[in-house]
């Protein structure tokens, strides 16, 4: 039976726009969809992946990146807010592993719900 523990969790605040230092991590027929701010940094959606930088440190000059490729994604639900739980979660189950996303209510998650359907399905 899989581990449905969650390997990882990100939050995602509000829409922003793709920062230009992106396209030196894309590759061939690549493009980014939609860029949303996180903690410290950017997490991009391309057409192929999920690109999360993390920041590190007090200078935040160390920089992890995530990625979350679309053909590892093997399911995946989407939850938008309630009335007393404001922010929507998406939970991605992948080959590595199940990973999620929490949604700030600023973030509209059809419009990232159909982006992942659209390069998954």
């Amino acid at each position: 039976m899989a581990d449905l523990s969650t390997l990882m969790t990100w939050t995602f605040y509000e829409e922003t726009q793709v920062p230009t230092d992106i396209y030196n991590v894309l590759v061939d027929g690549e493009k980014p969809e939609v860029a949303y701010k996180t903690v410290r940094d950017v997490a991009v959606v391309t057409n192929k992946r999920i690109i999360i930088a993390d920041r590190q440190g007090i200078t935040g000059k160390k920089v992890e990146v995530y990625t979350i490729p679309f053909k590892s994604i093997i399911m995946y639900s989407s939850e938008n807010g309630g009335m007393l739980d404001l922010n929507a979660e998406l939970e991605l189950w992948t080959k590595a592993g199940k990973f999620k996303l929490n949604l700030n209510k600023k973030v509209d998650v059809r419009k990232l719900d159909r982006i992942i359907g659209t390069y998954i399905l």
